[in-house]
């Protein structure tokens, strides 16, 4: 469910606040759902039961919403059973985690076991993923835990190992041996993560890569591979990237074939390193990789018994590692690499991920952002009007790379864009959005771009084409300097959440940039002499007001209606509401008496003008309405200067359902603001931007805003 304006604010701060407490970090994970896996073993324990997840129910709603749905026959056969109901001696691991471990079930999640297969190659990332010493005989309560990263975050999903089964036979994951359940307790987890199992239907390798790592995946096709590729792949084994590679098979029938040079198609491979010799003087390129079947090897040049071997010293066999040995891995000539390989992707390792100090790692920047319908979800560059008010990101590259080409000064880095939660939102009908970016160069400004900047400045890059995949990836290399990268949905007034990572060789920063909070709280004072509106104004407050000479919101709403009549003739109801009125009250009651006098409306009136004219200014053909985008513009010019979540708050609270803002609202808003801002000033005795507030001055300001 998309949040509410207050529902987001406070589950943004907090998350704020966690990550401030190093919550979410590889070594303090945050509790998913709440639930900490000790205290709830412990407690099973105590009572001598077994663990039950009333958070992922061994019911229809964790398997799916649709083809395993209430309304399917596939769920009908279905029974939850634990292990010990499934086979004897039930182990978590038997003779440790590998490939064969994962063998794929009645689900179409093929990609997520194929990422667990390359997990397999790595203990130390596996069992960050898998905590050991978990068992079904010392201390089994029936719960076990797995950990994930997720958008930023660490997270530890606790499970319970109630499995689908259908005639005592697992439905979705299995092991190749019967007893052993590590890996479909993995995919409850990663299940439970995105809603249901039927959530996990289709998708890529390198989504489970970077879930169970936190790195971020650069794809390349060989027929278009930079021609800097081989360095490319040296600095990143050297950073301990996971790196993958396959040979496309056309046919689909032909799929996991073995060609004559000993490759087979439609088949994952590993690049386990890469390495140079020198063969008559020449020096040559090598890479390594390994068939995840342990067996199966090239036949080519550089193969294990090859003639090219007896050419090069025994020193460089030694530290190439050469072994001749049936195993699956085996060497051959980058150039061969090239031709006989279609795709490779590597996964690169986030700081956090590596402990070696001897690796050289990846310096990463992470921004969370939020396109929001009518404020900030502006669409690419093809809607111009809109484009500037996507979320932007200043990105300083502040040092060249070590080895320069042709002296060229250049800063190599990575952006990742990735978009939240849609696969968890698809019961809901939510599908991945097509996103992607762009870079423009900028000099110092610290203030959000208006569309003047994008009208005049071309891109310095961007991604190759906007993609509707969880994430879009990029290398690039520019000059040391200032940048901007702006983020966006292909089309305008699409909603959701994403997450922009910049990996870079050297030293890089990235942030939003944010408009300073502020307010020019301007004095609006009427002139000496009464204009002829000024004497009308005047009658109508005293025919309403009587002797009292005070009003009330209801007599405030029949003035200020009387007044503007003219002003928007056109609209088919009056301009001001009750509510606002009641605002606007609030605004000016400096008694707190709940009315105005006459001095004070004079006040607020003298601000109304002053707003009408900004906006009418950028009110649409005098329709009454100005666009959500214009509002911000709108603020600014009002003497309100926000950054982009509040612009975002604004929208979701007065905006109409067309993303249009009327006079009223307009007002209302102001009238808001001036009103807090005011509030605020006044509680900031040292000026020093926070203060601290009681329950009932809390209440007491909000209340009556």
């Amino acid at each position: 469910m998309p949040y509410t304006p207050s529902g987001f604010i406070c589950d943004r701060l907090i998350r704020e606040r966690e990550r401030k407490d190093g919550e979410g970090s590889v070594n303090k994970p945050l509790r998913f759902s709440g639930q900490d896996f000790n205290t709830l073993k412990q407690d099973c324990l105590q009572k001598k039961v077994l663990f039950e997840d009333d958070t992922f129910p061994a019911t229809v709603d964790s398997l799916g919403y649709k083809e395993l749905g209430h309304k399917s026959s596939k769920v009908k056969n279905i029974v939850w059973k634990r292990p010990k109901d499934i086979c004897d001696n039930p182990q978590f691991i038997v003779g440790g985690a590998s490939r064969t471990d994962i063998c794929q079930g009645d689900l179409g999640d093929c990609w997520l076991l194929a990422a667990i297969a390359c997990l397999t190659l790595n203990d130390k990332l596996l069992y960050r993923v898998v905590p050991q010493e978990q068992s079904f005989s010392d201390n089994y309560a029936g719960i076990f835990h797995f950990q994930f990263w997720r958008y930023g975050d660490w997270v530890d999903v606790v499970v319970d190992d109630r499995i689908p089964t259908i005639n005592n036979e697992l439905v979705f994951t299995k092991s190749a041996e019967r007893n052993e359940f590590w890996s479909v307790l993995l995919e409850k987890a990663y299940a439970k993560l995105h809603g249901s199992y039927e959530a996990l239907k289709g998708g890529n390798t390198a989504e489970g890569m970077e879930d169970f790592t936190g790195g971020v995946t650069e794809f390349y096709e060989m027929k278009e591979a930079p021609k800097e590729l081989y360095k490319i792949m040296k600095k990143a084994l050297d950073r301990g990237s996971l790196m993958g590679c396959s040979i496309d098979a056309l046919v689909p029938a032909r799929l996991e074939t073995r060609t004559v040079t000993g490759l087979v198609k439609g088949h994952a491979y590993s690049v386990t390193a890469v390495g140079e010799s020198v063969k008559k003087k020449s020096k040559v390129h090598l890479v390594r990789l390994r068939n995840p079947w342990g067996q199966v090897e090239w036949n080519g040049p550089w193969s294990d018994n090859s003639n090219e071997w007896e050419s090069i010293s025994k020193e460089d066999k030694e530290k190439l590692h050469l072994q001749n040995a049936e195993d699956g891995e085996f060497w051959m000539s980058f150039d061969d690499f090239m031709k006989n390989y279609t795709k490779i992707e590597i996964c690169n390792m986030t700081p956090d991920a590596l402990d070696d100090d001897k690796l050289h790692k990846w310096t990463v920047s992470v921004n969370e952002g939020r396109w929001v319908r009518g404020c900030s979800a502006g669409g690419c560059r093809n809607y111009l009007d809109t484009f500037w008010t996507n979320p932007q990101y200043r990105l300083r590259l502040l040092e060249e790379d070590d080895d320069q080409d042709n002296n060229e000064v250049a800063c190599s880095f990575v952006v990742a864009l990735m978009q939240k939660n849609r696969r968890k939102e698809r019961k809901l009908g939510g599908n991945l959005f097509t996103i992607g970016f762009s870079i423009y160069e900028m000099q110092g400004n610290k203030q959000h771009m208006q569309k003047e900047f994008f009208l005049l400045n071309a891109s310095k890059a961007r991604c190759k084409a906007y993609i509707n995949l969880r994430e879009v990836t990029q290398r690039f290399r520019l000059s040391p300097g200032e940048y901007v990268i702006v983020p966006s949905t292909y089309e305008p007034h699409q909603e959701g959440e994403f997450l922009l990572r910049v990996f870079s060789e050297k030293k890089n920063v990235s942030e939003e940039i944010e408009n300073r909070i502020a307010a020019d709280h301007p004095v609006v004072t009427s002139a000496g002499e009464e204009t002829e509106e000024d004497q009308q104004l005047r009658t109508i407050f005293q025919q309403i007001a009587g002797d009292e000479m005070e009003i009330s919101a209801n007599n405030l709403r029949n003035v200020l209606n009387r007044v503007l009549a003219d002003s928007y003739r056109d609209m088919n109801k009056e301009v001001f509401s009750l509510e606002s009125c009641r605002s606007m009250i609030a605004f000016m009651d400096m008694a707190g008496t709940g009315r105005l006098n006459l001095q004070e409306f004079k006040q607020l009136w003298n601000k109304i003008k002053k707003w009408q004219e900004t906006f009418k200014h950028y009110e649409a053909e005098q329709t009454g309405f100005i666009s959500s985008y214009d509002m911000r513009n709108a603020i600014n010019d009002a003497g309100f200067h926000l950054n982009n979540p509040l612009y975002n708050i604004i929208t979701m609270r007065y905006a109409n359902e067309n993303m249009n803002i009327d006079f009223d609202s307009f007002v209302s808003c102001l009238v808001r603001l001036e009103g807090m801002f005011r509030a605020f000033q006044a509680f900031d005795q040292d000026g020093d931007g926070t203060i601290s507030l009681s329950v009932l001055e809390w209440l007491q300001l909000t209340l009556y805003a």
